[in-house]
């Protein structure tokens, strides 16, 4: 097992070697004809520009950040400069996940769909291959950071608590290049899908991926934008925040007599890294697993491969688990179990699995909720919009439910760090779980490269069945980052309150009430703001595409034509054809990507400012147990909203599909449902995902900032003397009014017995005692 610890960042290595091996094998496969080519190196060309503006900003701020850390950590006992490297190389291990999984979906998407034009086999097996090199490298890159980076902090001689607080820094840096990522893109992506959306298929009556539509690129590069870079880089940050929480909640347990025996002591620190080690080795199992055949079902493959997965996670997590803690320990008189920690892992593993399926319940097409909207739809867009936002209500209660379970489950087993080895459990088979996930939008865009290509009818059917089924993977992919991020949260929270020495959270105090309260209005105010700016920006790419319609003459012709046949060019007459073939290239693409490149990258700085600015001045104004009524403000109603925005947006999407599907694209029906599904946008690509990470990266500033406010031994010792002296004054209380009750039965007994017989005194003291008995249990039970 020594052994297995000191190449951990091997398999960080192995991943990557994964990556390069798949990576080359998506490039050797054939991408079409010159059309198809065209078409996705516009895609491409549009994706890389977006990530090359995003990261020139971003470097800006990874710099002055780097140096404010330096010096902070430089001048603070319990930490060092060194933070501001582990920052660095957060934020670039971060971005090249996003990098790297932009780079491949953008090969894999038109792979894809020459692939679709053979079967459906084969066409799954390009998608999901271009999805697994996002999610193997982003498992990849966080082994290898973090197991590296400790390894080499660990051989200067610094306590372990040094360590882990310059480790955090690693974490700050994935988390800030991740919200700005997420935040960014869901701006990029939805813009210009409102945009295809409302003037491509409302106005003009054309698909939304249709080549006359000017604003088809743009809305295929925000599908690699948001939901490749942007889940990659959040997936990621929940992968190493819940890792380091984890660790800093073990360094708990390193001076204990029962952790000596073994690995220096540093058992339940180097735990969450080997599990994730593990869950490396069976993503990379799992991927085996997943193959199709035609007439099979991709969405049963995928499972396949994720829950073979997730049995083979839970059995090495046994073995690691029995072999790296002791039997049994005690701490602050409570006794825990290695088999406690492994049941610990297992709730979170199955409360992430089980949130996945009910966010597919909730959106999945032929659901009873989505059935509900579409029927709505018949009434028109107020109905719609009514009915998707009653279903992402109710979608919150069992997600809720599932997480409070596996908190107290967890916590039962293995107090707060088994509430964090929860989050490391859920998060073990991270590598397929987004290998799932990504494969969505790279289906997604093969169709709407099937669309522009106008390809035959059943490769577009093919790709339609495989993007049916990424709309789902997608859905559950949101969910399982909502509940990871939740566990992820909490555990950073524990980790922060035990590094700035806070003991309790009094909501009594109007401090903490007033964080909280702060803390609560936060999600709201972001989501505001990441909505308000994918409305500025979906303003610009509307008045832009009816531009081009009503000023470009090849295009305002070709959309006469196409409504004279419904959109169906096989009946058109030869003279028309050639009307219709005159516009072919004419749409001012680069346009539409140019607006939408601009609009994110301005629009995401105020909200990742707010998330960094607002838990730096709270705890350093208010301090610490402010701090942590801010962290669980933040937790509670940033968790709720994530759940209620992402399942809403989802259920309006697939009920929109739904219609689509049943043949009734142009009715009254479909015009509000598209309605509807436009306003479901931004809340499942832009901030509902965004939310994920707010709750995380305020929590990853209050643990690096922490040992700056942490609570000096004289408070913790004059809050202990302050809680005694209260718990006293009421005992004191207590029995001041049991004296006074006493008293008063004596004096009822008195005037009862000095006027009345002895029946008459018997009924009185009777009466008496029933008066004063329910205030004596009050007082007993205070």
């Amino acid at each position: 097992m020594e052994l297995f610890i000191n190449f951990l960042p091997a398999f960080g290595v192995l991943a990557l070697l994964f990556v390069l091996l798949k990576n080359s094998w998506v490039t050797k496969q054939d991408v079409g004809d010159e059309k198809m080519a065209r078409i996705a190196k516009n895609i491409s060309d549009g994706a890389m520009s977006f990530l090359k503006a995003e990261y020139k900003i971003l470097s800006i701020f990874v710099i002055a950040v780097a140096i404010l850390l330096y010096f902070k950590g430089a001048s603070e006992e319990g930490s060092n400069g060194l933070v501001a490297v582990s920052f660095i190389v957060g934020a670039i291990c971060s971005a090249l996940a996003g990098f790297i999984g932009m780079k491949v979906a953008t090969k894999a998407n038109v792979r894809t769909t020459n692939a679709a034009r053979t079967s459906l086999g084969k066409a799954l097996e390009v998608a999901f291959a271009g999805g697994s090199v996002m999610g193997m490298g982003v498992v990849g890159l966080g082994v290898l950071g973090l197991s590296g980076l400790f390894f080499i902090y660990s051989g200067q001689g610094w306590g372990i608590g040094e360590v882990l607080n310059v480790l955090s820094g690693f974490s700050l840096g994935a988390s800030s290049i991740a919200l700005f990522a997420r935040v960014g893109g869901g701006i990029y992506t939805k813009a210009a899908d409102v945009g295809a959306d409302l003037v491509g298929k409302v106005e003009a009556g054309i698909p939304e991926d249709h080549p006359l539509n000017p604003a088809t690129i743009a809305d295929n590069v925000g599908d690699n934008v948001g939901d490749v870079a942007g889940m990659g880089a959040d997936l990621f940050e929940s992968y190493v925040g819940s890792i380091i929480g984890t660790m800093v909640l073990g360094a708990a347990f390193v001076a204990l007599p029962e952790f000596s025996s073994s690995f220096d002591g540093l058992g339940a620190v180097l735990l969450p890294l080997a599990l994730a080690a593990a869950g490396i080795v069976m993503s990379i199992v799992g991927t085996f697993f997943v193959k199709v055949k035609d007439g099979g079902s991709p969405h049963k493959a995928l499972n396949v491969g994720e829950f073979g997965s997730a049995i083979l996670t839970v059995g090495a997590s046994y073995l690691l688990i029995r072999n790296m803690l002791p039997e049994t320990w005690v701490v602050a008189g409570n006794e825990y179990s290695s088999l406690g920690v492994f049941w610990a892992t297992i709730a979170g593993l199955a409360a992430g699995l089980l949130i996945g399926k009910v966010t597919e319940y909730y959106t999945g097409t032929g659901t009873k909720p989505v059935k509900g909207i579409v029927r709505q739809s018949e009434t028109g867009s107020a109905t719609n919009i009514i009915a998707g936002l009653g279903v992402g209500m109710m979608s919150t209660a069992i997600p809720i439910l599932l997480i409070a379970a596996a908190i107290l489950i967890s916590h039962y087993f293995a107090g707060l760090y088994g509430i964090a080895i929860a989050a490391v459990g859920m998060l073990a088979n991270t590598g397929i779980q987004l290998a799932v996930d990504a494969y969505g939008p790279i289906s997604d865009n093969a169709g709407g490269i099937a669309e522009m290509a106008e390809l035959p009818k059943e490769v577009r059917e093919r790709t339609d069945k495989l993007d049916a089924v990424g709309n789902t993977t997608a859905a559950i992919g949101k969910g399982f980052a909502i509940g990871s991020a939740a566990l992820t949260a909490l555990a950073l929270f524990a980790a922060f309150m035990q590094t700035a020495n806070v003991k309790s959270i009094d909501v009594s105090r109007p401090d903490i009430m007033a964080g909280l309260l702060v803390g609560g209005m936060l999600p709201f105010v972001f989501s505001a703001l990441s909505m308000g700016a994918v409305g500025r920006a979906a303003m610009a790419m509307i008045e832009e595409v009816r531009r081009q319609f009503r000023d470009i003459p090849e295009l305002k012709n070709a959309l006469v034509v196409m409504k004279k046949y419904d959109s169906d060019m096989t009946k058109a007459s030869e003279e028309d054809r050639k009307i219709f073939e005159a516009a072919d290239g004419k749409a001012e693409y680069q346009k539409c990507v140019e607006i939408s490149t601009k609009a994110s990258i301005k629009e995401m700085v105020l909200p990742g400012l707010l998330a960094l600015a607002v838990p730096v001045a709270v705890g350093f104004i208010g301090g610490a147990e402010m701090l942590g009524g801010l962290l669980a403000g933040v937790t509670t109603a940033g968790v709720l909203m994530a759940i209620f925005q992402s399942n809403a947006g989802g259920a309006w999407d697939n009920a929109k599909k739904m219609i689509e599907e049943q043949g009734r694209k142009g009715t009254d029906a479909h015009k509000a449902a598209v309605v509807g599904d436009t306003v479901g946008d931004p809340f499942k690509d832009t901030s509902g995902p965004s939310l994920n990470i707010l709750l995380k990266l305020m929590s990853v500033v209050a643990l690096v900032i922490a040992p700056s406010i942490a609570l000096s031994s004289d408070t913790i010792t004059a809050y202990n003397e302050s809680r005694v002296e209260e718990q006293t004054h009421k005992v004191e209380m207590v029995d001041v009014d049991r004296v006074s009750q006493n008293d008063a039965i004596d004096v009822d007994y008195e005037a009862a017995t000095s006027n009345t017989n002895d029946s008459e005194i018997e009924a009185e003291i009777s009466s008496s005692v029933s008066k004063i008995k329910p205030e004596m249990n009050s007082s007993d039970k205070r």
